[in-house]
Formats: structure tokens, sequence, C-alpha cells
């Protein structure tokens, strides 16, 4: 709508001073030519608005002009509401700070979208930590926090994954990032970007030098590319499994990130004959077992479908299915005949 428009680019001028026509433009998803008709429009209605040509010209107000702006939408009441990580405020001390800034926003909404906001606050509820994840350590950020926003360099003691020992470097942070209930810095070590994971590191203090920070790179362009890494990384080696569908459920939201496509049932992999092409054919029905592909990291990975017992079964490769079998036995060696007490030695 032409009014929600027009309040966008008052609101992002009165935020940023001068702004580029193109650059409203592109943010509103608009021509450059109705973002000028716009200016006029808002200048009819008695905003001091104007354009400042040249190379570095754009938009701007009147120094000194400023105007309380209420005019939110229901929707937009609504979603200043569903906070989706309160464990972020919290361990940024902004906890408190987060809900005095509510309360002055439900003061400062129209009449009308009070009830609409009040009543998301308490029907809308988003726990960002995932199931059977385990406790969450307790995660100081505040010397990290301080920083990012101070622009200094950090000197890090780090503790990697699999590591008992930790290692010290010096880094250029560019923010902090929490995925997943998980608080991850993001710097730059010898210029080459790196994830820290917040809960490894040891110690952090702040370096007298500046920040060191590559021209034009902003946290999200870094944090995408990260991810894209982690997330797309080669994989070493594919399983194919057969899983019993009674425990497909908790198979597939275990390993949804492993999987390399949907799980299959079984029928489809029976052969049209024994001398047969190559081609796959559907049973009909479903029978109780499907299969499914997982891309990991090393055959040891197999050792975590164990907790799955006799539902599931490593079809290949052979090595995975030796992995299992060792550490199967190792299992049975361990406990022993039923009954056996605890801590009694083997014969």
């Amino acid at each position: 709508m032409k009014s929600d428009r027009l309040l966008s680019i008052l609101l992002l001028l009165q935020t940023r001073g001068l702004v580029p026509a193109t650059e409203l433009a592109e943010r509103l998803e608009v021509s450059v030519r109705t973002i000028y008709r716009d200016i006029e429009a808002l200048s009819a209605s008695g905003v001091p608005v104007y354009a400042e040509r040249g190379r570095r010209g754009g938009i701007t107000l009147l120094p000194g002009f400023r105007t309380d702006v209420t005019g939110l939408t229901t929707d937009e009441a609504r979603a200043l509401f569903v906070l989706a990580a309160r464990g972020a405020h919290a361990a940024l001390g902004l906890d408190v700070a987060l809900g005095s800034a509510l309360r002055k926003v439900m003061a400062a909404l129209p009449a009308p979208h009070r009830p609409a906001a009040e009543l998301t606050s308490r029907r809308i509820l988003v726990d960002p930590v995932r199931w059977m994840s385990g406790p969450q350590p307790v995660v100081d950020v505040a010397e990290l926090h301080d920083a990012v926003f101070t622009d200094r360099r950090l000197r890090l003691s780090y503790r990697h994954s699999g590591t008992q020992t930790p290692r010290a470097y010096l880094v250029d942070p560019y923010g902090l990032v929490v995925k997943a209930g998980v608080w991850y810095l993001v710097a730059d070590r010898d210029g080459v970007p790196r994830l820290f994971r917040v809960d490894r590191v040891q110690r952090a203090s702040l370096a007298d030098d500046p920040v060191v920070r590559r021209p034009g790179v902003e946290l999200a362009d870094l944090w995408d590319a990260l991810r894209k890494q982690v997330e797309e990384r080669p994989d070493g080696v594919r399983l194919r499994v057969r899983v019993h569908r009674s425990r497909l459920d908790l198979f597939v939201r275990l390993h949804a990130g492993a999987l390399t496509g949907e799980p299959w049932p079984e029928e489809q992999e029976e052969r049209a004959s024994a001398e047969g092409q190559g081609e796959w054919v559907r049973a009909e029905g479903q029978g109780e077992w499907v299969r499914a592909e997982l891309a990991v990291d090393s055959v040891e990975w197999a050792r975590s479908l164990l907790s799955f017992g006799p539902n599931l079964e490593v079809l290949s490769p052979p090595e995975a299915r030796t992995v299992l079998a060792r550490h199967a036995a190792a299992v049975v060696a361990l406990y022993g005949e039923a009954g056996a007490e605890p801590g009694a030695e083997g014969g």
C-alpha cells in the first residue's frame, strides 16, 4: 500500500539521514520513479523532504525535523511481541531492558492494536533449543560483546572439538551469532574468516589494537558463507541403511542433516527378475522396513546408530558394518552374562 510505503520512507530518512533514491527503491521493491513520486507526495503533505543532486546525493529531511510515528499495522504490532530467542537477550544482559522496551512499545501502540499484541505475547512462545540437546552451558559473552561494539581485537584461549588443550588466537571480530541456542563468534584469524563456538572459549580479553576488518565485508555475509561451508562440506562416506517403520520418525528427526534424500520403501528395491537390467520396481503396499542413505564424515560415525538396536541395519559399506560389529561386541563384553554384577571381572 502507498501509505505504508510513505511511512517506511519517512522512517528510513529519520534513521539514516541522506539515503540514495536507488537504495530506497531497492529496499521497498519499487522503481526509482515511484520513489520520486512518493517524495512529492510527502512534500505536498507538509513533510520537509528534498532531493540532493550529484554523485553523493540522495533523499533527506530538513535538519532537526522529527515526527512521532506510531502508524504500526496490526500484524506489525503482533510481530514485535513474537520473541524468537529470549536466551539471547539474557546472555547479553538485555533481558530487563527488553521487558522495559516492550512495555514502552505497548504504551505507544495505537489502542486498537494493543489487544492483538498482548494476546500474541501470551499465545506464541518460541523455544530455540532442540529436543534432547542436553543442558546448555552458561555462556558469558560480555567480553566478546565489548570487543564487537568497541571495535577491538580479541585474544582468545580456545579449545577445539575433540581436544583438551586450548590454543591461543588473536582475532578480528565481526559479530556474534546465536543459532539454535548456541552462540558463535564470527571473526577473522590472519585475514581468514572463522567460526568460534563461544562455549569453547576458555578466556577472552580485549587487545589494545583496533580491529582490522576487510572493507565491505558484513557479518551477515560472513555468516552465510561460513554456514554454507558447514552444511555443504564434502561427504566422506555414504551409508546405506534399512530402518523399521516404528523408528522411522525418530531416525529422521535425529539424522535429518545427514540424509541425502527422502527414505524409500524397501519394496522399491526388488528386481524385476534375477536377470533384470537394473530397473527398480515398486511393490504394492508398504512393508515394515524402509531404506535411506546418509552422507557422513567417516565409517566411525556409524557407531551413533547402535542406539536403534535391531530396528536399524547398516547395509553398506562393509567397513561400517565392521565398525558396528566391533562396538556391539565391546558392549556385550562389558555387560557379560545377564545379571552379572557391575564392576565384576569377566572370566
